[in-house]
């Protein structure tokens, strides 16, 4: 079974920063060749893409609203995926997923990724 767990979420005022990691442990999928992604969810709102990268770091992809203040990476090493996430705004507030999928390339839907951790909260205030 494959097993992910976020953690950095937080409380944090609007232009602060925030860094969210994802460790994914377990059998069943061999971290360093597989694409992975953050999504997240607002009340009320469908599960959104954030940000997904490919196995190595190559390659990465943004949604536009947070192209330019988010960045996404991983360490291989230590099967750690990570989330910086600067400048935050109040419509950034979420709860934020991390997903594995059993590809090793980028992708943007929610249906593309099998294996997802439980969630962080991220709240912004203004």
């Amino acid at each position: 079974q494959v097993q992910l767990v976020e953690s950095g979420g937080g409380l944090v005022q609007a232009g602060g920063s925030l860094r969210l990691s994802c460790v994914v442990s377990g059998r069943g999928r061999a971290f360093s060749i597989s694409g992975m992604g953050w999504f997240r969810q607002a009340p009320g709102k469908e599960r959104d893409f954030v940000t997904s990268i490919n196995w190595n770091g190559g390659e990465t992809l943004y949604a536009d609203s947070v192209k330019g203040r988010f960045t996404i990476s991983r360490d291989n090493a230590k099967n750690t995926m990570y989330l910086q996430m600067n400048m935050l705004r109040p419509e950034d507030t979420a709860v934020y997923y991390c997903a594995t999928r059993p590809y090793a390339n980028t992708a943007v839907t929610v249906g593309a990724y099998d294996y997802w951790g439980q969630g962080t909260q991220v709240t912004v205030s203004s």
